[in-house]
């Protein structure tokens, strides 16, 4: 897909502008004229209103203000976890598709024994030995979300190897990182830009069920995810508490996939 046409797909430019929109008032929650932390119980609960345009929480607190701030969470642990796996996936799928042979097959084994494993086990018993925070949160989804990646670098990679150009280079003996660097990993880009958009929304899908689930991050700092989970309590008499952080994941999540489908060369 050219550049023109991408310029002119509604759904690219509409994900476009709701990540960029997300991202700033995220980037800028510091104007809001609110701590995001001050408790305020005579306040709490209270609905939408001139001053606090979607109510207020459980201890007072602009919850407009909360969002903001959650955003930050969600789109570091959703960046950073995606580097993460990526990363690793990259590496792995590098690695067993242009070696092959018994590294390839160990390597798919233990791929295929870590897929095998439900993604929200695995994160609960390794979150149990770690301090719960924002630290452990995004090396945890980062740690365990890179097989799929692995997976569609290794299938590119078996094809690209067997080029002419990457065969001759073979041929006239340049070792292995070279080619790798240099031949591999530029034709499989557009396949590791497609994992590294799909690796956002699903870090951020990761993180806000284990907010939700209260294994995310700790009070008073807050995600998506966390304030859902406080939420829930509340859905008869606060609604807009569950809403609108519902809503910022749905935006967000969707944004990235579809990036991710129209950078597939998809429409």
């Amino acid at each position: 897909m050219t550049k023109v046409k991408l310029l002119r797909n509604r759904t690219l430019l509409a994900a476009l502008i709701t990540l960029a929109v997300i991202t700033l008032l995220s980037v800028f929650a510091f104007l809001s004229p609110y701590d995001p932390d001050a408790i305020s119980v005579l306040r709490k609960y209270e609905g939408p209103s001139p001053a606090h345009w979607f109510g207020t929480d459980d201890l007072g607190r602009d919850y407009l203000t909360r969002i903001l701030y959650g955003g930050r969470i969600s789109l570091i642990v959703g960046v950073v976890a995606m580097l993460i796996s990526t990363t690793i996936g990259v590496v792995v799928g590098v690695v067993a598709g242009y070696l092959g042979g018994a590294i390839d097959n160990l390597l798919m084994r233990a791929i295929d024994v870590l897929s095998s494993i439900p993604w929200m086990i695995l994160v609960t018993i390794i979150s149990i030995y770690m301090r719960p925070g924002l630290y452990a949160i995004i090396v945890v989804i980062g740690l365990f979300s890179w097989m799929g990646t692995a997976r569609m670098v290794r299938a590119e990679t078996l094809g690209v190897k067997e080029r002419d150009y990457v065969l001759y280079a073979r041929i006239i003996r340049q070792r292995a990182p070279f080619i790798i660097i240099r031949h591999i990993l530029p034709a499989v880009a557009p396949t590791i830009m497609v994992a590294a958009t799909t690796g956002v929304a699903n870090a951020i899908m990761m993180e806000s069920a284990l907010s939700f689930l209260g294994m995310g991050v700790a009070q008073p700092m807050s995600s998506w995810g966390s304030m859902l989970n406080r939420a829930q309590g509340v859905l008869g008499t606060a609604p807009y508490m569950a809403i609108l952080p519902g809503v910022m994941i749905l935006l967000t999540v969707y944004s990235f996939n579809k990036l991710a489908i129209i950078g597939g060369g998809k429409t």
